[in-house]
């Protein structure tokens, strides 16, 4: 009996290492005021992510439209995570070294690690499997909210292309001219 319930105290105590683990890993280091319009043709801010978008449909990425760039403005990062994953927030998708010059990025960014359609940008592993692309919502119950987070930058990145969430927002930090969002919802029942 002592044996079993040291087990189940063992495993107990991995669960809560892994769970603080995930949101210390997962956790915004940047902050910064919003700044940056950010809007989408493919849905309205706040509202329900077309299917073809999500892991349900074509798992693509939906376009993202920015609004005036800072002139000094040389790069664009964009990071989505999944606010409401069982587990505390969930990264989809890291992207950075966007050239500035796209103001309209175009839905179903290809899933390479390189990005020649958008100039050589670089797409990191996400928190979603460890892929190099955009992992489309799939949440495994209810109503999940998703927020894209754009961060126009005064430079480039030299950052390694196996870089997480965390690394990057750790690089963009003191280098970040405007910040926009949008959200998007995505409901298990509406697959």
């Amino acid at each position: 009996m002592k044996k079993i319930i040291f087990i189940l105290v063992g495993v107990l105590l991995v669960i809560i290492g892994l769970i603080i683990y995930l949101k210390v890993v997962n956790r915004d280091y940047v902050t910064p005021k919003e700044n940056l319009t950010v809007i989408s043709d493919t849905f309205e801010n706040g509202e329900i992510l077309p299917v073809q978008y999500t892991g349900y449909g074509e798992d693509i990425s939906p376009n993202i439209e920015l609004g005036s760039i800072d002139p000094k403005g040389k790069s664009i990062a964009i990071i989505m995570d999944d606010l409401d994953a069982p587990i505390g927030v969930l990264n989809h998708w890291v992207i950075w070294n966007i050239p500035a010059k796209y103001m309209s990025i175009p839905s179903g960014v290809e899933r390479k690690t390189i990005v020649e359609s958008l100039d050589g940008a670089i797409q990191g592993m996400n928190g979603y499997g460890g892929k190099h692309y955009y992992r489309g919502p799939k949440p495994p119950s209810g109503t999940h909210r998703y927020i894209f987070k754009v961060y126009v930058l005064d430079k480039m990145l030299s950052i390694d292309e196996d870089s997480k969430k965390r690394d990057l927002q750790k690089a963009i930090e003191g280098h970040i001219l405007q910040y926009g969002t949008i959200e998007a919802n995505v409901s298990h029942s509406n697959k």
